[in-house]
C-alpha cells in the first residue's frame, strides 16, 4: 500500500469514528460504529449505528451513498457482522452492494463474529484491511469490549469531594458538595451508561433519585432528542432490604434492580425488581458484575458511598475513577473516598494514573485509572 492511500485510509477512518460517536447515548447494549463510503478517495456515504434493533452503520452508510456503493470503499470502525441478530449481516450488505474494498479498524470480539466478517468478505473477493486506527477505535467502546472480552461490565466510579478529601458529612449527608456545573457534567456521564449502581446507605442518606433530567442533561441534548432519552438502569445493593416503596427513586417509571439476599412483600411497582442473590454478608460483587454482563450491560456508572466504593476498588472491579474536587475544606471527623484495608507500607498504596484534569464551573474534575490488573 502507498504512503499516500495509507493517509488517505487514516483520515476517513477518523471521519468513521466521529461518525461513531454521534451514537453514543442510545445504542446500547450494541456498540457504537461508524462508517464512511469513498469512491476515488470522496466520501459518497455516511452512517452510524443509532439504536439496537436499527439499521447498523454499514447499512445506513449504504443507503446514503446509493448506487455510488458499487465499485467504492468501506470505512467501518468496526468489523461488520456476519450473522442473523436483530438486522441482516453487514459484511453480505456490503458485498450485495458492489463494495470491492473494506477498511476495518477492529476485529469485533463478539464470539458470534470473532473474524467471520472478514472472511465472509475475502472469499467473496473483496479487499480487506484491518487495524487501521485500532486504538481509537477500542476508545469508543469500553464497556462492550469489556463484556465480550471480560465477561463484566466497564465501571466508573464517580465520587464528589472536598480538597481535603471528604465526601460527606459523618451521618452521610452529601448534598450538595460540588456545584451546579459538576452535577450537569455528572447527567452527560450518566446518559453513556446502561446502568447505575448505588448502595442502600446512599439511598437512605441522601433519597436520590438517580435518574436523567431533560432540563440538566447540557450538550446531550444538541446530540439527541428528548424522546431518544433513554433512563439508566438503576441497580441499589440492598442486602438488609433498606430500600422501601416510599424513597423518592421509586417513583420514577423507569428500571430498578435491588439486589438482596431474600424477598419482601411489600407492594412494588411492576418496573422494580427484587434480585436475589443467596448467601451470607456481603453481596459477592464479581458474581454480581458477571450477571449484569449476561443481561448486556456494557458500562455502569457508581455513584455510592466510602463502602461500596472501596469493596469495588479491593475487589479489582473499578476501571475508572471520576472525581469532583470543590474547592472546600470539611475536616477529618467525615467521610473519606475509600473504605479500604489499612495501609501499613508505602508499596501497598494503589496508584492512579491521571488521565485528565478539567475545571467543571469552580470544580476540578479527575478523570484517572487505578494502576493494577483489571479483570
Amino acid at each position: 500500500m502507498s504512503a499516500s492511500q495509507n493517509i488517505i485510509d487514516i483520515e476517513m477512518m477518523q471521519q468513521a469514528i466521529n461518525l461513531a460517536k454521534c451514537g453514543r447515548f442510545t445504542t446500547t447494549p450494541n456498540p457504537n460504529v461508524g462508517c464512511v463510503i469513498t469512491k476515488d478517495n470522496n466520501i459518497v456515504g455516511r452512517g452510524f449505528h443509532r439504536k439496537a434493533g436499527q439499521g447498523h452503520a454499514e447499512v445506513n452508510a449504504l443507503a446514503d451513498a446509493g448506487a455510488l456503493a458499487i465499485g467504492a470503499t468501506a470505512y467501518v470502525t468496526l468489523e461488520p457482522c456476519s450473522h442473523f441478530g436483530r438486522t441482516p449481516p453487514c459484511a453480505q450488505g456490503l458485498i450485495d452492494a458492489g463494495i470491492v474494498r473494506v477498511v476495518v479498524a477492529m476485529t469485533d470480539p463478539n464470539p458470534k463474529v470473532a473474524g467471520r466478517g472478514i472472511a465472509m468478505l475475502q472469499d467473496a473477493g473483496l479487499k480487506v484491511t484491518s487495524g487501521v486506527l485500532e486504538g481509537a477505535a477500542r476508545a469508543l467502546n469500553p464497556g462492550f469490549l469489556k463484556r465480550m472480552e471480560h465477561q463484566r461490565p466497564f465501571i466508573s466510579v464517580k465520587l464528589g469531594t472536598t480538597l481535603d478529601g471528604c465526601t460527606a458529612l459523618a451521618d452521610g449527608s452529601s448534598q450538595w458538595i460540588t456545584g451546579s456545573d459538576a452535577r450537569i457534567d455528572v447527567q452527560q456521564f450518566r446518559a453513556q451508561h446502561c446502568a447505575i449502581l448505588t448502595g442502600s446507605g446512599t439511598v437512605v442518606a441522601d433519597n436520590p433519585s438517580l435518574n436523567l433530567r431533560w432540563a440538566e442533561i447540557g450538550q446531550v441534548s444538541e446530540v439527541i432528542e428528548q424522546a431518544q432519552l433513554r433512563q439508566p438502569i438503576r441497580i441499589v445493593i440492598d442486602s438488609t432490604n433498606k430500600v422501601t416503596p416510599e424513597h423518592k427513586m421509586i417513583a420514577i417509571a423507569a428500571p430498578i434492580i435491588l439486589v438482596r439476599r431474600q424477598t419482601d412483600d411489600k407492594q412494588w411497582p411492576a418496573h422494580v425488581e427484587q434480585l436475589v442473590m443467596p448467601g451470607q454478608g456481603q453481596i459477592d460483587l464479581p458474581a454480581l458484575m458477571t450477571l449484569l454482563a449476561q443481561r448486556e450491560i456494557n458500562a455502569l456508572w457508581v455513584e455510592a458511598g466510602q463502602t461500596l466504593c472501596g469493596a469495588l476498588l479491593e475487589n479489582n472491579l473499578v476501571d475508572r475513577l471520576v472525581i469532583y474536587q470543590a474547592p472546600k475544606l470539611m475536616g477529618s471527623s467525615n467521610k473519606g473516598l475509600f473504605s479500604l484495608p489499612g495501609v501499613k507500607q508505602l508499596h501497598q498504596l494503589i496508584e492512579l494514573s491521571i488521565d485528565e484534569l478539567t475545571m467543571v464551573g469552580r470544580d476540578i474534575r479527575i478523570i484517572a485509572t487505578p494502576k493494577r490488573d483489571l479483570n
